[in-house]
């Protein structure tokens, strides 16, 4: 799934998401709203992971999906 349909249907993948990321609260999540950059910087700061780790993660979880 590309990050334009993840964004838009980010209401139903939000609870996969948070089973993936069972530390992102669901503020967080929700101030991500499906987008990558967003989620990539919440990664970053719950986990601190690398930027690139984050992204890797992001796109794994778009893969998934």
């Amino acid at each position: 799934m590309n990050w334009d349909q993840i964004e838009g249907n980010w209401k139903q993948l939000k609870g996969q998401a948070q089973e993936r990321w069972g530390e992102l609260t669901n503020d967080e999540l929700d101030e991500a709203a499906g987008q990558r950059q967003q989620l990539v910087g919440k990664l970053q700061e719950r986990y601190g992971y690398a930027k690139e780790e984050a992204e890797r993660e992001a796109d794994e979880f778009a893969k998934q999906v």
